[in-house]
């Protein structure tokens, strides 16, 4: 019996296509995260829409990831981390970035 192996681009436009669609299935840890750094589900969803990949973890199990640079809907930058498979997008975390841990451009990680 043959194994089928299905390779995940993580591709900006896949992400944005799930959410586009509603196929975004919010972790329990992730939305306790967003609670707790006062991020609106709507924040994500305008990060993801308009936002740019900054890394990609295609290693992660169960599925690959990407760290997306993007705001909220009050233009504040922001960080969302997504896994994604065949189906849907998986929201793990999101937080506000800061000096401490990428450089100025929040963007590149020190």
């Amino acid at each position: 019996m043959k194994k089928i192996i299905t390779v995940i681009i993580l591709d900006i436009d896949n992400f944005k296509k799930f959410c586009t669609e509603g196929k975004i299935l919010w972790t329990s840890h992730g939305l306790a995260r967003l609670q707790e750094r006062d991020i609106s589900v709507d924040d994500v969803k305008n990060c993801i829409m308009n936002g740019e990949i900054i890394e990609e973890y295609p290693e992660d199990f169960p599925n690959p990831s990407a760290l997306i640079f993007g705001k909220t809907l009050q233009e504040k930058i922001i960080h969302v981390v997504c896994g994604i498979d065949e189906s849907f997008l998986y929201l793990i975390t999101a937080y506000i970035p800061t000096t401490e841990k990428f450089f100025e451009d929040l963007k590149t990680r020190r």
